[in-house]
């Protein structure tokens, strides 16, 4: 039995949502828009809810971005479902053009032009129509293309890596070396940096930007929020699901491996 084919649009700019649900129904008449949302954790919840064929993101929401709304379906997404076609909708920016273009994922320019827009309809029908990949298979190339777009450089190249980490300590400045740092995680505004000495400070600086400067081949990115020191790992585990999950050397607790770093672990 056929189908009609269903979408989700999350863009936080009311006008511009309806505008694109307009152009996309006078386009694509067989499209099913089935709900829309204005802020990145709406969109996650939403497309959950719906499995919709395609998810149009803005890439700047309230609270999550597009990227990192994807970056949580992708981790969260039912295995039995295929994961969507993805279509970023961005004010112009040469930087975002480009790195979309590099990884072949589509996108949609502020304001909407139809000329435009009917390009991205027929690449998502041509896709739709196509006989579908093993789920696994698509899964993969997607979250490959997700993991180069939120990891590219937003500083400039070939800066040194960091020796040393500035952390406020009370009305202290407190200089932790690099080589005692044990892992890494995001908490709201700030980075829970914990030493291989038991100790724990506060940075300000951003995840995505310290990772800029950090040798990826020491600290290895396992989850949005989280970092560890790759020879600090002991154990990585598989669970009935197929979850991966890891433990540190001398640590407790289990840490979750996300499905866009699970690649890191490829002999599991």
């Amino acid at each position: 039995m056929n189908t009609r084919p269903t979408a989700l649009i999350a863009e936080d700019e009311a006008l511009l949502a309806q505008t694109l649900q307009q152009e996309l129904h006078s386009l694509w008449p067989d499209l099913h828009i089935v709900a829309t949302a204005g802020d990145g954790l709406s969109a996650v919840n939403l497309a959950l809810q719906h499995l919709p064929n395609v998810l149009f993101l803005d890439i700047r929401m309230p609270g999550q971005s597009g990227l990192e709304a994807a970056a949580a379906l992708a981790d969260e997404w039912p295995d039995h479902a295929a994961f969507p076609l993805l279509v970023f909708v961005t004010a112009y920016d040469q930087y975002a053009i480009q790195a979309f273009d590099a990884q072949a994922i589509d996108y949609v320019l502020k304001p909407v032009r139809t000329d435009r827009l009917a390009k991205t309809v027929a690449r998502l029908q041509a896709a739709l129509r196509q006989p579908s990949p093993d789920n696994r298979e698509q899964q993969d190339q997607v979250l490959m293309q997700l993991r180069a777009l939120l990891h590219a450089p937003t500083t400039e190249k070939n800066q040194p890596h960091l020796q040393l980490l500035q952390a406020s300590v009370g009305n202290q400045l407190r200089m932790v070396p690099v080589e005692e740092v044990l892992r890494l995680e995001a908490a709201d505004k700030y980075v829970r940096v914990f030493t291989q000495d038991g100790g724990e400070v506060l940075l300000r600086t951003p995840l995505k930007e310290l990772m800029q400067r950090l040798d990826t081949q020491v600290f290895w990115q396992i989850h949005r929020g989280s970092v560890v020191r790759a020879t600090a790992i002991e154990s990585v585990s598989r669970d009935e699901s197929g979850r991966l999950s890891l433990r540190l050397k001398g640590q407790p607790d289990r840490l979750a491996v996300s499905r866009l770093y699970a690649h890191l672990f490829k002999a599991m």
